[in-house]
């Protein structure tokens, strides 16, 4: 784990593997940080170059008020850049797979492809979402919104260490940061950023997944022109750390395709 400092703010990171392949980058969650991407920083270290990034306010990341899902985009790209990765293959779950999109939207040049997993371009129910989050996050700890959503994160086959693992931590992000990330998910309306996509695009969902349903997912599959879709069985919300050797190998599989 580490941070850079970019032109913009300081972002931490996590990183493992080396080589001339294509790096890959991992982009978390509302409710999460970096550290959720350990399986996949020991897999595909072992082949490529493999990073996973906080958000600003998140983890080892600088706080900016007020930021934006096309800031937390700017930051990710700012940070590429002070690592010396120009091009890469950009994985995104949930608020990682808006702010992909959002990336896409900014410098489509510097996304090898996208692979977009238990995201949406709009949520039927983002407001209500949203409106509960903020509710939530002034009215309890962050443990206390930890505890009450790690049930509704994780699907049935979630061991008890994972859950223990997601509550230790979305408690520990700080409740302002908490509230910029959902609004920057929630209140999305990425819907024809999704159909100007124009890279290999993945699209992964858990079938147990009850926040972001695969319905949503078919839809980012009918808006992005020759997208791949692949659910997860087994997985909610969460399904890199639930079904980490299923992810991994759809991912895997994916970028062999490319070449």
């Amino acid at each position: 784990m580490g941070r850079i400092h970019t032109a913009r703010e300081r972002i931490g990171y996590s990183e493992t593997g080396s080589g001339t392949t294509t790096p890959i980058l991992f982009l978390h969650g509302v409710g999460s940080d970096k550290s959720i991407w350990a399986p996949q920083l020991d897999h595909f270290g072992k082949t490529r170059r493999t990073v996973a990034f906080d958000y600003p306010g998140y983890g080892e990341s600088e706080l900016v008020e007020r930021a934006t899902r096309d800031d937390y985009a700017s930051a990710i790209l700012a940070a590429m850049r002070a690592l010396g990765i120009e091009r890469a293959h950009i994985c995104g779950l949930s608020l990682g797979g808006v702010i992909a999109i959002a990336m896409h939207a900014a410098a489509a040049e510097r996304c090898a492809s996208l692979i977009i997993a238990d995201s949406f371009a709009v949520h039927p129910d983002g407001q209500a979402i949203h409106d509960r989050s903020i509710a939530a996050s002034h009215g309890m700890t962050m443990r206390a919104l930890a505890e009450a959503r790690s049930g509704v994160l994780l699907g049935s086959a979630a061991t008890e260490q994972l859950k223990a693992e997601v509550i230790e931590t979305m408690s520990a992000i700080d409740p302002v940061a908490y509230r910029i990330g959902a609004e920057a998910v929630w209140l999305a309306d990425q819907r024809a950023r999704a159909q100007a996509i124009d890279v290999p695009t993945l699209i992964l969902v858990g079938d147990e997944d009850r926040i972001t349903p695969p319905s949503l997912s078919d839809e980012l599959h009918r808006l992005i022109a020759g997208s791949k879709l692949e659910v997860i069985s087994g997985s909610g919300h969460l399904a890199n750390a639930e079904q980490p050797q299923a992810f991994n190998s759809a991912i895997e599989s994916f970028l062999a395709e490319l070449g």
